[in-house]
């Protein structure tokens, strides 16, 4: 494939859909490029040399429709957009999968890095490293603090039993990837179904937050950087807001293992540390944060069972590419955080 068509988009279809539904918007030919780092839903930039603008569409080949709703991560942001929580601007969903072959949609091209790894977080050096992730806590805070009904996203999720719920869903994904003795994973699951918090009143929940999942470009009136733009919506719901301040003290968290392909962010210089982001975030939301440790340590729970299917996935030779023969090895390290985690709660 040229760079102009990449697989699975092909820009002269698009450009011909835009015409018809948004005539004037495209001044010329398209070209398209595959962006990098995605793990599930493929992302595209997309330019007629003037303008540039982003597609989003499930991976290639089979999937499972609701693992990948284009439908819903199109009505999300279109409902967020108009509210303080930094989301690129919706352009067009498309349903029909005859103009690429599965459903898909565009919205506007934001300018902003995603941030991955400590490594790459260290080159911005501590002052604006710190100013960044403390922004990542207040854009979280502005997340949940957007009144679902208000922006017509009252029936985006069932919120009631929504701990209880995840608990049994990630359970039924551990036990659909099981082909070997994991230590301790079936105490975590157990120990976590044992202390369910009550949750606080439901809020729209991102489901995956992180540091990756965010743009961040130094667009503040001091030139500091701020979050510019919040990325894949595909696990959004209503539901638990701590959940993704567990995810997010998680990714912030020290993994304390050299060479591995999944990386936490705490090694930058300046990176505010777990207890600090949970402050911040309790003062700017007002929510009672003192169970943060049970949703770090189902945060745990949830990435120990996503790596197991990955091996997995991996034994059975369905997986290609570079660091999937290193997976398995980090599942029971994973289990280890989440059991300590939530002894020290």
């Amino acid at each position: 494939m040229s760079a102009a068509h990449p697989p699975g988009l092909d820009p002269e279809q698009l450009r011909g859909l835009l015409d018809r539904e948004r005539p004037g918007l495209v001044s010329g030919p398209l070209s398209a490029r595959l962006i990098e780092g995605g793990r599930s839903n493929l992302t595209y930039a997309v330019t007629d040399g003037q303008a540039r603008w982003v597609v989003r569409r499930p991976p290639l080949g089979h999937v499972l429709a609701t693992a990948h709703d284009m439908k819903r991560e199109f009505r999300v942001i279109s409902a967020l957009h108009p509210t303080d929580v930094p989301v690129p601007a919706p352009v067009l969903l498309c349903e029909d999968e005859s103009v690429i072959g599965s459903p898909f949609y565009v919205m506007e091209f934001v300018e902003g890095v995603p941030y991955r790894t400590a490594e790459e977080l260290a080159v911005l050096g501590a002052e604006r490293t710190r100013g960044a992730v403390l922004d990542l806590v207040d854009t979280l805070v502005t997340l949940h603090s957007v009144d679902p009904t208000a922006v017509g996203l009252g029936d985006f999720g069932r919120p009631e039993g929504f701990l209880g719920r995840q608990l049994r869903r990630w359970g039924k994904q551990l036990d659909a990837s099981r082909n070997r003795d994991l230590p301790g994973i079936d105490e975590l699951h157990a120990a976590l179904g044992r202390s369910l918090p009550a949750s606080p009143a439901p809020t729209v929940v991102h489901g995956d937050y992180r540091l990756d999942n965010v743009l961040i470009a130094p667009t503040g009136t001091d030139g500091s950087d701020r979050i510019t733009a919040v990325l894949d919506w595909e696990m959004s719901t209503l539901g638990d807001p701590l959940t993704d301040l567990g995810l997010l003290v998680m990714y912030s968290s020290e993994l304390s293992l050299s060479d591995s392909p999944i990386s936490t962010t705490s090694g930058a210089p300046g990176h505010p540390s777990a207890r600090e982001i949970v402050e911040r975030y309790a003062a700017g939301s007002g929510r009672d944060t003192s169970a943060i440790d049970w949703y770090t340590a189902f945060a745990w729970f949830k990435l120990a069972v996503i790596l197991e299917g990955i091996h997995y996935r991996f034994t059975l030779g369905q997986t290609v590419g570079p660091g999937f023969d290193q997976i398995g090895d980090l599942v029971p390290v994973f289990i280890e955080h989440g059991l300590t985690t939530l002894q020290e709660g």
